[in-house]
């Protein structure tokens, strides 16, 4: 080996050496401003605490039990248990704010899915969150990674309920931005209707929960990225940290609250006449205000002075009926589900019950 070859491959190992030692390690994740010192935390919890105190929440860990068939090609990251932790930590944050948490299971066991939704329903909660961690259509893809959240229906749909897409906006923001993960290339901005995984049916949580629902899909876990830090505990706190503060930041924009004023039901020559009162510490959009009956939009009067709404239908008959009302404060954020069915009968006062 000639003597000037030599020289060069010392110099170039001492080099690569040198290089490889001061080479800056890239963490796996970055911690939110007020998370990651205790006492900012407990200060922005006791902040967010002015909107979600008495606030009641269901949390779904999607899976668990009997269904744990998902995780990464390595088999160590499991969909299930990632889930459950994301849960219980944000369970923790809402409830040191006040909020009262239900769960849909607390720890690994089997929960069916249809009965998911009927937990949430007989509640009481007003929001219910499904938390869940994707995988990609072909087992092979080890590089897709992004956060989404879903919402039931599409804007074109009788089903779909504006205030569904407004949580999933906040929480996914805020998600995401904790996570350091962008939204997908399919959406604007990281929301999704779930008719793009199931068209016209959607998720079954989603469809058959009557209260305010999302679907969260925080990342990929097959992802080889994520799996380097979806067993990290605490990364897992910074997740829930992030759900957390987008549904803090959502109550603080405020909801409408649609009051049925009882003495307003009449029936005179056949005409259904009906008032309710809107409410909001924002103010009402007006242009924001829609009507069904029986799933078909009708016409209405807004006094602004007073935040009536009134509606009129002609040549009525006896029978039931089902009443639905949209309205929007002017942070765009928009009443939650509201559906009314009304009975009909001319021997009797007209009867108003939740549908």
């Amino acid at each position: 080996m000639r003597k000037d070859n030599f020289i060069k491959i010392i110099f170039g190992s001492i080099l690569f050496g040198f290089v490889s030692c001061s080479a800056p390690v890239i963490p796996l994740y970055e911690f939110p401003p007020d998370w990651k010192d205790g006492s900012i935390r407990g200060e922005t919890i006791l902040n967010y605490s002015k909107y979600l105190k008495g606030r009641k929440i269901f949390l779904d860990p999607g899976h668990g039990g009997e269904d744990r068939k998902n995780k990464n090609k390595n088999g160590n990251v499991i969909e299930a248990d990632v889930n459950l932790r994301v849960a219980l930590n944000l369970k923790k944050y809402l409830e040191q704010a006040g909020a009262e948490v239900f769960l849909s299971r607390q720890e690994d066991i089997t929960v069916p899915l249809a009965y998911r939704s009927v937990l949430a329903n007989q509640s009481g909660a007003e929001i219910f969150v499904s938390i869940h961690h994707n995988a990609p259509a072909k087992w092979e893809d080890d590089y897709t990674n992004y956060t989404s959240t879903y919402y039931h229906a599409k804007e074109t749909d009788y089903e779909y309920e504006p205030s569904n897409k407004d949580i999933a906006r906040y929480i996914q923001r805020d998600l995401s931005y904790v996570m350091g993960n962008p939204g997908g290339l399919g959406s604007f901005d990281g929301t999704y209707s779930d008719y793009l995984i199931y068209p016209g049916e959607g998720f079954s949580v989603l469809r058959k929960t009557n209260i305010q629902a999302v679907l969260v899909e925080c990342a990929f876990h097959t992802s080889r990225f994520e799996e380097l830090r979806l067993n990290i505990e605490e990364f897992n706190e910074i997740q829930a940290w992030g759900i957390f503060r987008g549904l803090a930041k959502y109550f603080r924009a405020g909801k409408p609250e649609i009051i049925f004023l009882t003495d307003s039901l009449k029936i005179e020559n056949n005409s259904l006449k009906v008032s309710f009162a809107l409410k909001d510490s924002t103010g009402i959009n007006p242009r924001s205000i829609q009507v069904f009956f029986n799933k078909e939009e009708k016409d209405f009067s807004f006094n602004k002075l007073l935040n009536i709404l009134s509606m009129k239908v002609d040549s009525i008959a006896n029978g039931a009926y089902t009443i639905r009302v949209i309205v929007a404060n002017k942070n765009g954020n928009h009443s939650f589900p509201y559906h009314k069915k009304i009975v009909i009968n001319n021997s009797l006062k007209p009867i108003f019950l939740d549908e």
